[in-house]
């Protein structure tokens, strides 16, 4: 009997491990091919080589291919090797991630940049590593690992969450352009015990949060019929989504004094009642203008 990712070839970075561990052995259940990524090395002992064996024990299909994902010429030669073995690349699992948690006051630049370099610009190069493969076939599924840090902050990850954040704009705008080459692109933000959660979380949430719980929520973003600009949270059973919105807010129209007139009005710009999700960043403009009743496009830009 065929299954929901038959044949599907998939790349999971940062998978020797937590997560990418559950991901990978999710995906592969589901049919897939999957490409074990890991920093470790694919040698046999390495942790890639075992989640890639496991999944080969457990009749499927699976290669461990090393790679740091902040070294772009890295995750070119990993796609290569891809391509070379399977013919294309159909789901991208951006995963791979550390921590260096401080307080902002305490927090080195050295550590703000290395997370970023991982999160951000590691997803920035294996997307960019696939992308013209997904345009060419037509088909992608593109998955960047957010996390509630970035979304609602958390005390001592400026680093991370400014990195996680960032990553919900790259898929904005990744699903605009990649929606024309059937390429849908989605965030993820776990809640899972893992390396990076350890003296963090008690016990007994630790044993509460298996990684393998958050995996299902990835599957519904990478299939055929997966959304596209979709934030999904999942941990310890659960799946919600988060919205980045806009408020109704207010009209000031001409008034010589702005600025007052906001701070006097800021409980209704603030109220949340009959707030939207814009489809593109341009829609403020587009409402801002409307409520102004002033005309936006130029004749011929309609």
């Amino acid at each position: 009997m065929s299954k929901y990712l038959q044949d599907r070839v998939a790349i999971v970075t940062g998978a020797g491990s937590g997560l990418g561990r559950a991901h990978a052995l999710e995906l592969a259940r589901q049919g897939a091919r999957v490409v074990v990524n890991d920093i470790g090395g694919a040698h046999v002992g390495s942790a890639g080589r075992a989640v890639a064996d496991e999944i080969v024990a457990n009749g499927g299909s699976a290669m461990a291919l090393p790679g740091d994902v902040t070294d772009y010429e890295a995750m070119q030669d990993m796609v290569a090797q891809v391509i070379e073995a399977w013919g294309r690349v159909d789901i991208l699992v951006n995963n791979a991630g550390i921590l260096r948690d401080k307080s902002f006051a305490k927090m080195s630049l050295d550590d703000f940049r290395l997370v970023l370099d991982v999160h951000l610009m590691g997803s920035v190069h294996c997307t960019k590593a696939v992308w013209e493969t997904m345009r060419a076939q037509r088909y992608g599924r593109i998955v960047m690992t957010t996390s509630s840090s970035g979304l609602y902050g958390n005390f001592g990850q400026a680093n991370y969450g400014a990195a996680k954040m960032a990553l919900v704009g790259l898929m904005q705008t990744l699903a605009l352009e990649g929606e024309r080459y059937g390429i849908r692109v989605n965030c993820l933000a776990p809640t899972a015990a893992t390396a990076m959660t350890q003296g963090v979380l008690t016990e007994a949430a630790l044993a509460h949060l298996a990684p393998a719980a958050v995996s299902p929520a990835l599957v519904a973003l990478v299939g055929e019929d997966a959304p596209t600009r979709r934030i999904l949270l999942a941990g310890g059973g659960s799946v919600e989504s988060a919205n980045i919105t806009m408020t109704p807010g207010i009209y000031l129209g001409e008034t010589t004094d702005a600025a007052t007139a906001v701070r006097a009005r800021l409980p209704e710009i603030l109220d949340r009642a009959g707030e939207c999700v814009p489809d593109t960043g341009f829609e403020q403009c587009q409402f801002e203008l409307g409520k102004a009743g002033v005309e936006m496009m130029l004749p011929g830009n309609v």
